[in-house]
């Protein structure tokens, strides 16, 4: 780099350093500067307090004229402290908290709990949960989360007030009739405008945990179970054993029941249940104290302008078929509710044993203060009288064909061919028709008792009459009454042993083998040989039931254990009081009698077994045909 260059370079730089001097801003103009820019920001400043004044003053013009809305009830009513209330009458103790107005513990009175209190706790406040859900312009109105903080207490009635007494507010009052049955009236006043106009209806939601209230876990969660109504007449049930979460109900419905073995609550809706409710049922472990869990959502009417209220009404008490017929005459709906359902007595024609025949015999003993287990025998030797000429002409059918085996064994004997079964039973059946047997005599008859087992089958277990009552060593006739019981469970058997289930058990063994011995008598050849083999199942089948029935109430053990032991001995009587000889005689007498009736035809079996056998010897005779002509 040569001179000039320097002196060149030292100019520019001098005259910058001249520039930046002199365009320096004096004091006095940094401080105006300072103050300007203090201004500014002051400025800048009370321009965001203003925004935030402005904010600040239209929530609070949006809170006032929601104040006028849905929103100030729930600003009033979310803030308050719980009370509990108790309305009551000699059969039911309700206790209600302000906090949802709704029944959170229900006591039925005059029924011991297998805690020993001598009164039922159906549920608590920490086993139930009820919510009513409206469907407000800005938010859902939930009824759980409201204080009703303005009550009035009666002797039979109770009313909540959430909100304003002379202003909007939500009425919720309830009124106790003479028993079990609770009447609830629902209404919103001075608050159409809080909702759409096209609202009219209002969400249930409705939950319980059902308390475990008999000795019994499993056969009590049996007879557990989550029942609804038709509107259009009859019921049914979620399945009692099986897990049925969210289960669609396609058809409106006018009550839902949470029901276990003896006591419900029921929730009965004016205007019904939509169509699509939606129901759970779950069975809960044994040793939790609970039966199950049940959940039901559901939708009915709603008047937002509080002209119509919605009504509905509560049943907490116990599966009586009588009570419950008088509690559906008591209801102010009008309706035929058929609460009564909640006992359950069969399939239809069960039921209609028990709803006409065994009902009416129950109530008529009850009514004289028997004690329960004599009613129980009673009302066996009352079906054992009404069945013996049955069971009597089935044994005597039995006999005949008895004191026949011989002359059957004779007119056999020469088909012992497997070919030759249809020949062998025609032969049987000529003779039967030559003496005037018929071998399905003694069959039908006994059948129709069947139904009358099937029946008792429904009727004791439900029968809360039975609960509580004690006869001879049995302590409660609805529940299992154990000889031996231990701590835990073990396959099959469980924790116990039912001294009425071996005693049932031991008489159907004894039962069985004076059948077999009866039947196998009256065997002809190869039948003679089945029936050996039938023997050691039918023998079985005793053990079997004490499996079944282990668990099941000594009541019914007991009933089965008299009804068995009497058929042995009606059996046992009339072998004893059967001459064979007589019998054989007037067998011989109508024989003949047969004989010289030329015009007399052949017994339905037999000529239809005759026709089979023409028809088979036809059949043949066409296939011996073709063979030739090939």
């Amino acid at each position: 780099m040569d001179k000039n260059t320097i002196i060149g370079f030292a100019l520019i730089a001098a005259v910058l350093f001249g520039f930046t001097w002199y365009g320096q801003p004096s004091a006095e103009e940094l401080e105006a500067q300072r103050i300007k820019d203090s201004i500014e920001t002051v400025t800048r400043q009370k321009a965001e307090e203003q925004r935030k004044i402005a904010e600040i003053q239209r929530q609070a013009k949006a809170l006032e004229a929601a104040q006028s809305d849905t929103t100030a009830l729930l600003y009033k009513a979310k803030n308050g402290v719980a009370q509990r209330v108790v309305l009551q009458n000699d059969k039911v103790a309700l206790t209600f908290s302000t906090k949802g107005a709704v029944v959170e513990q229900a006591v039925i009175k005059g029924f011991k709990d297998n805690s020993g209190s001598n009164d039922v706790t159906l549920f608590d406040k920490n086993t139930q949960r009820l919510n009513f859900i409206l469907a407000a312009k800005d938010a859902n109105l939930s009824t759980d989360e409201l204080y009703f903080n303005d009550y009035t207490l009666t002797d039979n009635s109770l009313t909540f007030i959430a909100g304003d007494r002379d202003g909007k507010n939500i009425t919720i009052t309830y009124t106790l009739g003479k028993d079990y049955l609770l009447s609830c009236s629902i209404r919103a006043n001075n608050m159409a405008g809080s909702f759409s106009p096209s609202t009219s209806a209002m969400d249930i939601s409705w939950q319980e945990n059902c308390r475990q209230l008999e000795k019994g876990h499993t056969f009590e969660n049996r007879y557990a179970s989550l029942t609804y109504h038709f509107k259009e007449g009859g019921t049914d049930y979620l399945n009692e054993t099986n897990d049925e979460v969210d289960v669609p109900i396609d058809e409106v419905t006018d009550w839902v029941a949470f029901k276990n073995q003896f006591f419900s609550a029921v929730m009965i809706a004016k205007n019904d249940y939509a169509a699509n409710a939606v129901l759970t049922s779950k069975p809960m472990e044994k040793g939790s104290g609970y039966i199950k869990f049940y959940e039901a959502k559901l939708r009915t009417f709603f008047d937002p302008k509080g002209v119509t209220p919605t009504e509905l009404e509560f049943y907490y008490g116990p599966n009586d078929f009588r009570l419950l017929q008088q509690v559906e005459e008591e209801s102010s709906f009008g309706k035929d509710l058929e609460l009564e359902r909640l006992v359950y007595l069969g399939w239809p024609l069960f039921r209609y044993i028990n709803r006409w025949f065994t009902l009416y015999i129950f109530d008529f003993l009850r009514a004289m203060s028997i004690p329960m287990g004599i009613i129980l025998i009673i009302i066996t030797l009352i079906l054992k009288g009404i069945t013996y000429p049955m069971v009597k002409k089935s044994y005597m059918s039995s006999a005949k064909m008895r004191v026949l085996r011989p002359k059957l064994d004779a007119a056999t004997k020469q088909y012992n061919k497997p070919e030759d079964a249809m020949q062998k039973q025609q032969a049987m059946m000529q003779l039967y028709s030559e003496y005037g047997v018929s071998p399905l005599s003694g069959c039908l008859p006994m059948l129709i008792q069947m139904p009358i087992w099937i029946a008792m089958f429904n009727f004791v277990p439900n029968a809360i009459q039975l609960r509580g009552q004690f006869f001879l060593w049995m302590d409660d006739l609805s529940t299992y009454d154990p000889i031996v019981e231990w701590g835990t469970d073990l396959w099959l058997i469980g924790d116990h042993i039912s001294l009425t289930c071996v005693l049932f058990c031991v008489a159907n063994l004894l039962y069985s083998w004076l059948t077999m011995r009866q039947q196998r008598d009256q065997m002809v050849g190869q039948q003679a040989e089945q029936m050996k083999m039938m023997q050691w199942m039918m023998m079985l089948m005793p053990l079997m039931f004490f499996f079944m029935f282990n668990d099941y109430s000594s009541g019914l053990n007991f009933y089965y254990f008299i009804s068995l032991f009497f058929s042995a001995a009606i059996m046992w009587i009339l072998r004893k009081t059967t001459d064979d000889e007589k019998l054989l005689a007037y067998l011989e007498a109508k024989r003949e009698e047969n004989k010289n009736n030329p015009n007399r035809k052949m017994s339905g079996l037999a000529a239809r077994l005759q026709a089979m056998q023409q028809q088979q010897q036809e059949l043949q005779k066409q296939r011996e045909a073709l063979r030739n002509k090939r």
